[in-house]
């Protein structure tokens, strides 16, 4: 066990699907892994922040085991030291209450009940990285005088998307750190203009600092049925196949805890709650409007990112991957394009896609859970085309990856070599393909894709069948973990 006084562990909340930023940020690609314009994701940025802390024994992670794979990525990308990664993976989403309790009794069973979380929210993007560790020291001499210390934003603007916290009077001897008098839900815009308006209000930024026996304490005071459902799923929770810093939530307890906010649970009821004023050049990347502030307008206001052509035009943005983006004569727009999905809205809806989506969910449109190119642990794949009884995929494998050993019950898939060299286990018979071969894999059969070569393997993939869902597929063998 490493010694109380020395151990302080980041806890990356990265469970958001980041609705708002639809149609680039979807449920099977979410906002913490969209990359930013220096090329990294929010993800790794949260992931940079979290390792500056020297003292630390892990970074811990708490996300969807969906994710997983994706999140372990980010980091190898930007590993530049050795240190423990671990993480908490949930079966589906259950709020920050649950998440960052059972990140606490994690870190007590560990580190015992002086161990010192910091809770960061992998959506966040912070400019000055010097002053926000000055001010997370400040939020650690807090924590060890057993207070839980909250991070407030000092506002610039009227904002309806930000929760507030009302604060006090100083602590003595803490410069910036304040009691905290009560939390506000987000406001409209009248309510908002007039918190602005008061300076004693500064934005909620959702992050967190606290000893791990003192948010147990409080929760047994405040919130003991959290605190009961947590433990019990704590206590069902089991080690991941392939890392022992790893553990899956039993989804049966899993579905038992609470669907509720750590702000309602417990820092509104709590009288140990210390508030720290900041500025950091905190951003929260959670809508368009948001994301459009991270890149330069051109002398018309607008803000483009991709192919467009803009006529008589003003103060739009526009996102476009891969088709070129004509406008004429509009205004204040926000033009969002993807290969699969197209968003138009008025700049000051941006917060209102989420609508958009709840209602893909409701249709169960395809385009709210994933993008036509899917990351995968082994590569990618990309829907190029399908229809009734067919659907056909651009398959790209890295080099010396492979998919898992696997069998469909409904489909049969015909693979044709466009770059690379395959290995492919087909029934009973293990192959090479080169450029220009191919090999069908009938219905039932055991298969496996490989990459031998140093290169990307890239295939044309045409399934057939009356069933072609992603979860047809039974894994027999897997190098990432995969088989259940």
């Amino acid at each position: 066990m490493t010694h109380p006084e020395d151990t302080l562990i980041p806890v990356i909340l990265s469970g958001g699907t980041g609705s708002r930023l639809w149609p680039v940020s979807r449920e099977a690609h979410p906002k913490p892994f969209m990359r930013l314009p220096d090329g990294e994701t929010l993800l790794q940025k949260t992931f940079l922040r979290a390792m500056r802390f020297s003292r630390s024994p892990e970074v811990m992670t708490i996300t969807n085991r969906e994710y997983y794979l994706k999140s372990k990525a980010d980091y190898k990308a930007v590993l530049t030291e050795p240190i423990t990664t671990s993480f908490l993976l949930e079966p589906f989403g259950r709020n920050t209450a649950p998440a960052i309790t059972l990140a606490a009794l994690k870190a007590l069973a560990n580190y015992g009940p002086e161990a010192i979380l910091l809770v960061l929210p992998a959506d966040h993007l912070i400019e000055n990285t010097d002053a926000f560790d000055k001010q997370c020291a400040k939020a650690i001499t807090l924590a060890k005088d057993n207070r839980m210390v909250t991070f407030g934003i000092m506002p610039t603007a009227p904002e309806t998307g930000f929760g507030y916290i009302e604060f006090g009077d100083l602590y003595p001897a803490h410069t910036d750190c304040h009691q905290v008098r009560r939390f506000v839900e987000k406001p409209d815009a009248a309510l908002a203009n007039t918190l602005f308006q008061s300076s004693q209000y500064l934005w909620n930024a959702g992050m967190f600092c606290f000893k791990a026996g003192v948010l147990i304490n409080e929760l047994n005071h405040h919130a003991p049925q959290i605190l009961q459902a947590a433990r019990q799923c704590w206590e069902k929770s089991r080690a991941h196949p392939t890392d022992p810093y790893t553990f899956e939530f039993d989804p049966v307890s899993f579905a038992e805890q609470p669907d509720i906010s750590i702000d309602y649970a417990l820092m509104e009821k709590s009288q140990e709650i210390a508030v720290i004023a900041c500025q950091f050049g905190w951003q929260d990347i959670g809508s368009w409007e948001a994301y459009k502030k991270l890149h330069p307008a051109d002398s018309n206001g607008n803000t483009v990112l991709g192919d467009a052509i803009l006529i008589d035009s003003q103060n739009n943005f526009i996102h476009s991957e891969s088709r070129m983006v004509a406008s004429i004569g509009v205004q204040n727009l926000a033009i969002i394009d993807t290969p699969d999905a197209l968003l138009i809205t008025h700049r000051d809806r941006t917060q209102d896609v989420k609508q958009v989506v709840q209602t893909l969910k409701e249709k169960s449109h395809q385009s709210y859970l994933m993008h036509r190119t899917v990351i995968r642990p082994w590569g990618s794949y990309t829907v190029l085309e399908e229809g009734h009884g067919f659907k056909i995929k651009r398959i790209v494998v890295k080099p010396e990856a492979s998919l898992s050993l696997q069998m469909h019950h409904h489909r049969s898939e015909h693979w044709v070599v466009v770059e690379g060299t395959a290995q492919v286990l087909n029934g009973e018979q293990t192959i090479l393909l080169n450029t220009n071969e191919s090999t069908f894999v009938p219905v039932g059969t055991p298969h496996r894709l490989s990459n031998p070569g140093k290169t990307d393997l890239v295939i044309i993939e045409v399934q057939t069948g009356q069933y072609l869902g992603e979860d047809d597929i039974v894994r027999f063998e897997d190098t990432y973990g995969r088989v259940t």
